[in-house]
């Protein structure tokens, strides 16, 4: 794995985990000021790992745990034992899918889920989540003032709603940020909605052109994950044309072409960037960059999805790519160079 980030902001909480090769999980990042980069103990013999901003849950073969990661406790917050045999547990272990189920980054952390959604795959922000089902169909469901369930309007939903603009469209991946979701379909077309503030869904931004220009002498004072204006409209400004087409919410989903000489087989979301890896192993990053995290080697967002020349340039093909709020981690593999 790369990472890709110039410089990382702290607040409460940022951490990473992931899984050593026993079994262990091991956090790295900072909770409440300060440094954490040890194996978690109690982790040991886990198969996989989810974190939020307050719990660390932990997926065994015959349980799972969840720990709050606020304070020094010698067990967990809450646990639930789970079937190993997928005709009686029905749905896969994927986290933060679970059996019957999925794990919330909020308290209540066990929230079920109908059977009949065959879920697939499951990503999830602090505010809403989008779901895959086994036939290619999304679903959305939680605060939608952002455009973020596609469902063309800005209330929320309280239960999973299939959105109907990808009807007849099976999808093949889906993926979340702040306030902003993508999927792909299973012909390698990438689909975008949601909130564009800082160009995350790779849509001209106003609000991002102007950022831009006051970039060379302030910096941005809010967090990436502060909440913010839910207006659609925009009016053109001195020195812009009628002509000139800004999105600052886009309510239902929209094609983006990233390139057209390939398709898209991942993409992941940061809370207001995006990152997409090509068939031919190319990584595209757009949306904010003040903390590096497009990997440009700068720190300039963008609003046009633009490759990664690194990996290029080191002859790398990049295979995936996970996006955290603020950084970005690329798995690649050498390219092999043909001999004479």
């Amino acid at each position: 794995m790369i990472l890709i980030s110039l410089v990382i902001e702290i607040l409460i909480i940022h951490l990473a985990p992931c899984l050593l090769g026993d079994s262990c999980a091991c956090l790295s990042g900072f909770v409440s000021n300060e440094s954490c980069g040890n194996p978690v103990k109690e982790s040991r013999g886990c198969k996989d790992a989810i974190i939020s901003e307050s719990y660390l849950t932990l997926a065994f073969s015959d349980r799972l745990e969840s720990w709050d990661l606020q304070k020094k406790e010698t067990s967990p917050s809450w646990s639930m034992e789970i079937k190993t045999d997928p005709e009686i547990s029905g749905t896969p272990l994927n986290l933060p899918l679970v059996p019957g189920g999925y794990i919330a980054t909020k308290t209540p952390l066990y929230r079920s889920l109908s059977p009949h959604l065959r879920a697939k795959s499951l990503a999830l922000s602090s505010e809403h989540a989008i779901l895959l089902s086994a036939s290619g169909t999304v679903y959305t469901w939680g605060l939608g003032s952002h455009g973020q369930l596609g469902h063309g309007g800005l209330t929320p939903e309280e239960e999973p709603r299939a959105v109907e603009a990808l009807w007849g469209m099976p999808m093949s991946c889906v993926a979340t940020g702040g306030w902003h979701s993508v999927c792909i379909s299973d012909g390698g077309d990438l689909y975008v909605w949601g909130w564009n503030e800082s160009g995350q869904l790779g849509l001209p931004s106003r609000g991002l052109r102007k950022a831009t220009q006051q970039q060379s002498s302030q910096q941005q004072e809010e967090s990436p994950c502060r909440d913010a204006s839910t207006s659609t409209a925009e009016e053109p400004q001195e020195g812009e044309t009628h002509e000139e087409v800004f999105i600052s919410i886009q309510a239902f989903p929209a094609l983006l072409d990233i390139t057209p000489s390939c398709e898209v087989s991942t993409v992941s979301c940061g809370c207001r960037h995006t990152a997409a890896v090509t068939t031919t192993g190319d990584l595209y990053t757009w949306g904010w960059g003040d903390y590096g995290q497009l990997g440009h080697q700068t720190l300039i967002s963008s609003d046009e999805p633009q490759r990664v020349e690194l990996f290029k340039e080191q002859q790398m093909r990049v295979v995936d790519v996970v996006c955290g709020a603020w950084n970005t981690f690329a798995s690649v593999v050498k390219e092999e160079v043909a001999g004479p």
